[in-house]
């Protein structure tokens, strides 16, 4: 199994090496690094418009004021269209983060349950987005509760504006 962190924001434009000042907009990408694995970088907010990146998947943010408390910033839309996004990937790292996010949008109600069948002695979860009848398929892969707990506690961490 891929061992994987999204860390937290270092605070420096990736692209430049330049510090973020307090208060300053950037985009945190996450994008495949020669592994093939899910890697996050941040570029300020020039960098960003001046280069066009292709990422895997970004969000603006905005470093915090020295006095200002954390707050999400990833709303629950954002987490759903990550979700989906990531429903034809086959790289055991981007499975496991799926499976996470799909555990965090279950807790919030806005993913369903339907039922579950097994396909060559892999558990495959069917699901329903609340309040429609979307429906997606969900591999559930072999964690244990604390790895389980860990990469979901790596993930809202990647949640919270550092």
């Amino acid at each position: 199994m891929a061992d994987w962190e999204i860390k937290k924001t270092t605070g420096f434009c990736y692209g430049t090496q330049r510090e973020l000042e307090p208060g300053e907009e950037y985009f945190a990408v996450l994008t495949e690094n020669e592994d093939g694995n899910l890697e996050r970088r941040d570029f300020s907010r020039k960098y960003w418009m001046e280069n066009q990146l292709q990422v895997f998947y970004f969000w603006k943010s905005r470093i915090p004021l020295p006095d200002e408390n954390k707050k999400t910033f990833i709303d629950d839309e954002m987490l759903l269209a990550f979700y989906e996004r990531l429903s034809d990937e086959e790289n055991e790292e981007k499975i496991n983060f799926r499976y996470i996010l799909a555990l965090i949008l279950m807790r919030k109600r806005i993913l369903k349950y339907q039922n579950s069948q097994s396909s060559d002695g892999v558990e495959i979860w069917n699901m329903r987005t609340a309040g429609t009848n979307k429906t997606s398929k969900l591999i559930k892969p072999e964690l244990s509760p604390e790895r389980i707990d860990a990469l979901t506690e790596n993930i809202r961490e990647v949640l919270l504006e550092d």
